[in-house]
């Protein structure tokens, strides 16, 4: 399927430092909804970019309960993988999704090869490990009210957070059954510290009125 990088730069334009050679590489793929991109212990063949839609990375334990690990709505994920033998992980699609497919050895040679690119990448993992601390940080806490407070206050902007994805799946990543975290949602309301207006979650202000 071929690729209109004119577009693509208006979607995404921290895609911008890609270079010619690894664009011509490039190939763009579709996932239904609930379509695995990979399963674990698959080897990895290339690096995925999401331009809409959904990806989540998981693993299944033993009573078959879902540990999201990663979710990505736009962007890279996966970036492990660049150097593993082995996806140690499953990758799917939850809604409908188009993605980018840059082969592993153009991509390794343009990282070599490229300054601007590479920076950009270095750039990109940077973020990805401080958000990666903030959610161990969130998944150590106790009680499922805290972990709500939590990604608020470090997901949002100025007390109020917009859910791009169901309140099941943000309990998934959360480290919370969804019954846990609809209990934890209305208390919060209750108790007057939470707004709730449907995917948007705000924080009140002590004395504000609801």
């Amino acid at each position: 399927m071929n690729v209109d990088w004119s577009a693509i730069a208006a979607e995404r334009p921290e895609l911008a430092h890609i270079p010619p050679a690894l664009r011509d590489a490039v190939r763009l793929r579709e996932l239904a909804a609930g379509e695995a991109l990979f399963r674990q212990g698959d080897r990895p063949k290339a690096m995925h970019c999401v331009l809409d839609g959904e990806v989540r990375l998981l693993r299944r334990s033993r009573g078959g309960a879902e540990v999201v690990l990663q979710r990505s709505r736009g962007g890279f994920f996966a970036e492990a993988s660049l150097e593993s033998k082995a996806y140690h992980c499953d990758a799917e699609a939850t809604a409908a999704t188009r993605l980018l497919c840059f082969p592993m050895k153009a991509f390794r040679e343009a990282l070599e090869g490229d300054a601007a690119f590479r920076n950009a990448w270095m750039a990109l993992l940077a973020r990805e490990v401080r958000r990666l601390r903030a959610r161990c940080e969130r998944l150590s806490l106790h009680g499922a009210e805290a972990r709500i407070l939590h990604a608020i206050e470090s997901e949002g902007a100025a007390g109020m957070l917009e859910l791009a994805q169901s309140r099941k799946a943000w309990a998934a990543e959360l480290g919370l059954t969804h019954e846990a975290l609809y209990r934890a949602l209305a208390r919060l309301r209750a108790a007057g510290t939470l707004a709730l207006d449907g995917a948007r979650l705000t924080l009140r202000q002590p004395g504000q009125r609801l």
